[in-house]
């Protein structure tokens, strides 16, 4: 009954091997991690995030990625908020507009 199992175990681990190098069409092709996701230089769009791709790790997206968008979209997300705040500032300093809420 030993010799069975071993056998078994045997043949279970070959096609596991033979699946995970590619000689069984068991798994896809291996794809090439991103370096980095792309955000342009520049102001972000909407688009530009809908566009981002993260590198998958094994236990789901790469966390350092992930953390460097998030990042730079608040850095982004805070600047347009204060152009929108100091646009505002003269719109309402202009004469004869109302007060600001």
């Amino acid at each position: 009954m030993l010799i069975i199992f071993a056998i078994a175990a045997a043949v279970v681990l070959f096609a596991v091997a033979a699946a995970a190098m590619g000689r069984v069409d068991g798994l896809d092709a291996m794809t090439r991690d991103l370096e980095s996701p792309y955000l342009p230089d520049g102001p972000v769009a909407p688009v530009h995030v809908d566009e981002i791709e993260f590198a998958v790790g094994l236990r789901g997206y790469r966390m350092d990625q992930v953390d460097a968008v998030l990042d730079r979209l608040s850095v982004e997300l805070a600047a347009r908020d204060q152009y929108i705040a100091a646009l505002e500032r003269t719109i309402h300093a202009q004469p004869g507009m109302p007060p600001s809420p």
